[in-house]
């Protein structure tokens, strides 16, 4: 399995589009930007066909420390989620 990091999505949506490669990676820029916007607004992204971003609420609770077995507290935190789509879990399964 490979990994895609921004830069060689960049390069795919260029690849796809009648973009070039400098604005391909504004565009992608951009709306990993607006994302990360509103999420920290804490509103909801859906997008059709893809998935759903949102903002959940992680209460606090005691774990454990692995080393020493030790319970330590962990705070409460508020973290991003992501929901794929139906359609983006079939197309992954094959």
């Amino acid at each position: 399995m490979s990994t895609l990091n921004k830069s060689d999505l960049a390069s795919r949506v260029a690849e796809e589009t009648d973009l070039g490669t400098g604005h391909a990676r504004l565009a992608v820029d951009k709306a990993f930007e607006v994302i990360e916007r509103a999420l920290a607004a804490g509103e909801e992204i859906s997008i059709a066909g893809f998935g759903k971003f949102s903002v959940a609420e992680r209460s606090a609770r005691t774990g454990r420390n692995p080393q020493t077995g030790e319970p330590i507290e962990i705070a409460a935190s508020t973290v991003p989620r992501f929901s794929a789509s139906s359609a983006l879990k079939r197309s992954v399964k094959g």
